[in-house]
């Protein structure tokens, strides 16, 4: 009688070990479970924050190309505009220079006509002056 109660306690034991144990890992796959749950919902915030910072590096390089860009663009107008000044400061300083060659022309060709209208003269004389 005792032992068939020792045997009975043993197999007790055992059944409560394979509860136990199958209960285990159970607990062990649902944790397993609730930790993949939790980490792929973790990375899909993850996964997006990323996606996000990669196309806002990819948006600040194009900005920093456009601006490097609009800088160029705008020292070549800068440029152009001096060329363009200067241009205009060249042509009033040739304009200028024109007047002033021709009041010299005209002052040397009015010069020329007296000469030549008074070459034209008929010269008189105070040696062959009739006298009185």
């Amino acid at each position: 009688m005792l032992t068939s109660m020792v045997k009975e306690h043993h197999q007790k034991q055992v059944v409560r070990k394979e509860i136990q144990e199958t209960k285990r890992k159970e607990a062990c796959t649902s944790a397993s479970n609730l930790t993949q749950a939790l980490v792929d919902h973790l990375n899909v915030g993850v996964a997006q924050a990323y996606l996000n910072q990669k196309r806002l590096d990819a948006e600040a390089k194009q900005l920093h190309t456009n601006a490097a860009n609009f800088s160029k663009q705008t020292q070549q107008w800068l440029t152009l505009v001096e060329s363009f000044s200067s241009a205009l400061k060249e042509l009033g300083d040739v304009e200028n220079w024109a007047k002033t060659i021709e009041a010299d022309v005209k002052t040397i060709t009015m010069t020329l006509e007296s000469v030549y209208k008074s070459s034209q003269e008929p010269v008189v004389s105070t040696s062959q002056a009739p006298s009185i």
